[in-house]
Formats: structure tokens, C-alpha cells, sequence
């Protein structure tokens, strides 16, 4: 199995002491039952001490059964924990389009979901693991007390294996199945918890995805867990009514056929007893081992970037003057939305506006000027020097950005990751007019509870903070209130420019347009610049709204 091919390899030595303390767990189970047929049922020794002798092999075998599984189920959460960071990492790595295409529910179906059921089956693995072992060493046993009897005792098992397998294979194709439909239940989740608002407006529509989404699913994942249950209780039960058959076929042939004496044939009976519990356990932690190879297949169908321990610390380029975007060609799948080519140079210090109508491509041309996005084609130049693909980790550190969908986070850092300095912390709280509104712990914000405005305006201190050359701003003003929206553009970009800052503002405020340095125009995928009486047009159009109102 892959899964347990990939923990051997990643803790070959620990792995390997696991097994010898199992084999030894096993050898001392059959040792103890090899005492109690020679001092206990063959030879009837009446001394009493027998007893310190039994107990202290029953205290032995109990210690080193536990270590041993103890020790396994360690090994396993080590796994885990490194299985779950380096997934994360590779999140972390991967190029944003390509996590986009994947989408959040089935990321975290996989960071929760997945990652469950690989724990449980190290959990249950020492169950299987011993169960086998114990198999192996008792048949070996037995084998040396009747050889015959082995030979029908092991068709007897073989049939029970067999049948058991094929029930658990059932099992596995659910599982499969099961783990599907958990991704359209996750997404089923993410639109009912993200749609809230709407849904609680329209109860219709909230009916409509209760009965025909969320119910679909729901009875799809009924089908398969309860047919995946069904096949494992019914190898459970089979396991369990064949071995106790297996002790009645024993004495049969000691007793009926004369094949042993009564003293073997209870050593048998004695030793499949042994084996029965280790058996069942082994039969009943396999689904979880075999959910477990589900999960660690889906983890590998994400196609993400490659685990890498460090991350990227290359160096922004310093003290540069232009930022061209030479040729650049972007497009969604195959035949999806195209942008470009673009053509553009920006200089160091201006400030930048973007407008242009919804779809025509504006935020995919931010997501390519920062880097976020791979172009099909076309290059991007820093003084005249084209970038690699090595120089990209060191180009996105030019920029900070506040996206129409803004994550906040809980820190205010800068451009190294240390905190940021409290003095231009303050500066900024009362510039954007928060000073009253956050709650600040050293570099960490207490409160992250806000109105949306309140949040843009937290985003855009979270960006100041960082000290980048470049500050993109995507529809950074939309949610503002109109006196606010007013000094965001009369005083916070005349202040950020004046502290030596590149923006790049995506805007619809045409007011406002006469600020920008430069106006710039999207418009079917096409960018262009206005310029003369075009972008004289383009700001008059609030007036003239205003007059005809």
C-alpha cells in the first residue's frame, strides 16, 4: 500500500524498530500460550510456583504489546503532523490560479476531512499490523503441533480471509465514492454559510438549494456510508462465526477423525482463541486503513507544487525606476476569457489610476502586474531587464495590495516580518481614522470585527505597514462613505506618493480621476491610456450625470 510504503521511507528506522517490537509482541503470545499447553494442560504441574511464573509472562507480553502499539500510533501522529504541514506548505507554494481552479471547499475537505482519516487509521494500524503478525507466528504453532490439522485449520482460514476481503473490497469502492460526494457537501456548506444573508431574504431560494443540492447530497452520502457499513459489519460477522466454526472443526478432527490427542486439540482451541480478538481487530481496522489510502490518493490529485522547506527570501529589486509589462497575454482555460496583450510602463512614484467596465479584465490585469498570475506569454521588465521565473519571488515583493476581497490579518508587519514600527502605526491610525476603533496589543490587532469600510481601511494600514514600493489598491474607496472617500483621495494618496509610492488604484470614482498622474482604460481585455480630451471626457462624465440629475 502506498501510504505505508511512504511512512517507511520517510521513518525507515523507526519503522522498522515498530515491527521488531510487533514481532516480539507476537513471539511472546505464542510463548505464553506454548507455557500454558506445557505447564498447564500436557503436564499438569500442580507447583505453586507456576503462578509468579504465568504472571510475570502475562505482565511481560502486557507491557511489550503496549509499547509496541504505542509506539506505532506515535510514529503515525508524526506522520500526520508532517503529512498536514507539508501540505500547507504546498498550498502555500502553488501558483493562485491553479488553487482557484481547485476551490476552498475541496481544500478544506482535504485539511480536515482527509487528514482525519489518516489519523484514525495509524490510530487502528497497530490492530492490523499485530493482527498479521500474530496470524503468521500462530499458524507457525501450530503447524509444529499438527501439521495436519494445520493444512485443514488454514483452507478453514483461507475461506474466512476470503470472503472477508472480498466484503472490505466492497467497503473500499464506497469509501471512494464517499469521499466525492464529501467535496459537494463541503461546497453545498460554503453556499449555504456564505449565502446566509441572501438566503435568509429569499426563502425560496434557500428551499430550492435545501431540497435539490444540499439533499442530493446528503442522500448520496447516506447511500454510500451506510452500504460501506453494512459490507464492514457483515466482514466483522463473518470473521467472528468462522473462527469460532474453526474451534468446533478442530476438535472435530482431533476428537471424530483421531488426528490429535484432547491436550492439542485444546492447545488449538486455546491458540485460534488468541488469534480470534488480533483477527477481528485486524478485519476492523482495515476500512480505516483502506479510507485512509482514499485520502492520501486525494491529496495527490491536487496537482500542487512540490513540498519545499524554505520559502522564497529573495531580495526586491532596490532603487528601481520603471516596471514594464512588455507583450503579456493571459487567458482563462482553453477558449476561456483572453487579456491582452498588454503593453505598460510604470514609473517609479505615480499614481495610477485603472477604470474600465465590470468584466474587462481590470483585477486579472492586477493579478498580472503583482505577479499572482502566470501570462501564457510576454514578459515583465525591471529597468529594462526581463524577469525570470526565478526573479518572480523577489519581483511580488515590491507589492502590497488590498484586493476587493480582503483577508484581514491579525499582525502588522513590515517589509522583513518583524513588527511594524509603532510610530508609523499610530500615523496611519489617525490618518485613516481608526485610532478610536482598533484595539492594539503590540503589532497585534485585537478586534477584526468591522464594517466593511472599517476592514478596507484596517487592509490598507496592513499594506502601509509592509513599507513596499508599490501599493495596489482594487476598488479600495467603493465601500467608503462619501467624506471619507473624499480625503482617501485629496489626502491619503497625495501622502502615499509623497512617501516615495507607487499606486495602482483600480477605481469607478470618475470625481476623482483629475488626482491620478495617469489614467488608464480596460476594456474587453484591452488596456489603453486616456489622455487629452478622452480623459477630460472621462471626468467630466460625473458632472454631467450631476447636471442632468
Amino acid at each position: 500500500m502506498e501510504l505505508l510504503h511512504v511512512v517507511y521511507r520517510q521513518y525507515r528506522w523507526p519503522f522498522v524498530g515498530v515491527i521488531c517490537l510487533s514481532l516480539l509482541s507476537a513471539a511472546l503470545g505464542i510463548g505464553l500460550i506454548a507455557f500454558i499447553n506445557r505447564e498447564l494442560i500436557t503436564s499438569l504441574n500442580a507447583s505453586l510456583l507456576i503462578l509468579p511464573e504465568f504472571l510475570g509472562l502475562l505482565l511481560l507480553l502486557m507491557a511489550v504489546t503496549l509499547a509496541s502499539q504505542l509506539a506505532l500510533t506515535l510514529l503515525g501522529h508524526h506522520f500526520v503532523y508532517r503529512l498536514r504541514g507539508e501540505f500547507i506548505k504546498r498550498i502555500l507554494d502553488t501558483q493562485i490560479e491553479r488553487i482557484e481552479q481547485i476551490g476552498s471547499a475541496q481544500l478544506l475537505a482535504a485539511l480536515t476531512s482527509d487528514v482525519r482519516n489518516i489519523t484514525i487509521a495509524f490510530v487502528r494500524l497497530p490492530e492490523l499490523i499485530q493482527g498479521i503478525i500474530l496470524t503468521v507466528g500462530s499458524a507457525a504453532y501450530l503447524a509444529w503441533l499438527s501439521p495436519k490439522m494445520l493444512l485443514v485449520t488454514t483452507v478453514w482460514l483461507t475461506i474466512t480471509i476470503v470472503g472477508g476481503w472480498l466484503l472490505v473490497a466492497k467497503v473500499y469502492r464506497h469509501m471512494a465514492s464517499l469521499r466525492e460526494v464529501e467535496d459537494a457537501l463541503y461546497a453545498d456548506y460554503q453556499t449555504i454559510i456564505e449565502g446566509r444573508k441572501e438566503l435568509a431574504l429569499n426563502r425560496q431560494r434557500a428551499q430550492l438549494i435545501y431540497d435539490t443540492v444540499y439533499q442530493e447530497d446528503a442522500r448520496s452520502y447516506r447511500h454510500h456510508i451506510v452500504r460501506a457499513d453494512t459490507f464492514h459489519l457483515s466482514a466483522v460477522n463473518w470473521s467472528n462465526i468462522m473462527m469460532l466454526g474453526a474451534i468446533g472443526l478442530v476438535f472435530f478432527m482431533a476428537n471424530s477423525l483421531g488426528w490429535a490427542d484432547t491436550a492439542i486439540a485444546a492447545t488449538y482451541s486455546l491458540t485460534l482463541l488468541f488469534l480470534r480478538t488480533p483477527l477481528l481487530s485486524a478485519v476492523g481496522a482495515l476500512p480505516t486503513l483502506l479510507s485512509a489510502q482514499v485520502a492520501f490518493n486525494k491529496l495527490n490529485t491536487f496537482k500542487l507544487a512540490s513540498y519545499r522547506e524554505e520559502f522564497d527570501a529573495a531580495p526586491a529589486k532596490q532603487n528601481w525606476q520603471t516596471l514594464e509589462l512588455r507583450d503579456l497575454l493571459f487567458h482563462y482555460g482553453d477558449g476561456g476569457f483572453a487579456v491582452g496583450p498588454i503593453n505598460l510602463t510604470l514609473k517609479r512614484g505615480e499614481l495610477v489610476f485603472l477604470i474600465g467596465g465590470n468584466g474587462s479584465g481590470k483585477s486579472t490585469l492586477a493579478m498580472l502586474l503583482t505577479g499572482l498570475y502566470q501570462p501564457v506569454s510576454g514578459q515583465i521588465l525591471l529597468d529594462g531587464k526581463a524577469l525570470d521565473v526565478a526573479g518572480m519571488a523577489g519581483y511580488r515583493r515590491l507589492f502590497s495590495a488590498v484586493f476587493t476581497d480582503v483577508h484581514l490579518f491579525d499582525r502588522l508587519i513590515d517589509n522583513h516580518g518583524a513588527p511594524a514600527d509603532p510610530a508609523q502605526v499610530q500615523r496611519w491610525l489617525e490618518r485613516l481614522q481608526m485610532q478610536d476603533k482598533l484595539r492594539l496589543e503590540g503589532n497585534k490587532v485585537l478586534n477584526l470585527k468591522l464594517s466593511k469600510g472599517q476592514s478596507k481601511r484596517l487592509a490598507l494600514l496592513l499594506a502601509t505597514a509592509e513599507q513596499r514600493d508599490i501599493l495596489l489598491l482594487d476598488e479600495w474607496a467603493a465601500d467608503q462613505d462619501p467624506h471619507f472617500r473624499r480625503i482617501f483621495y485629496r489626502e491619503l494618496l497625495p501622502w502615499l506618493k509623497e512617501m516615495g509610492k507607487t499606486v495602482f488604484a483600480i477605481s469607478h470614482d470618475d470625481h476623482y480621476f483629475l488626482h491620478a498622474d495617469r489614467l488608464l482604460e480596460m476594456r474587453e481585455g484591452h488596456l489603453s491610456e486616456l489622455t487629452g480630451e478622452e480623459r477630460e471626457l472621462a471626468t467630466l462624465d460625473a458632472v454631467k450625470r450631476t447636471g442632468s440629475d
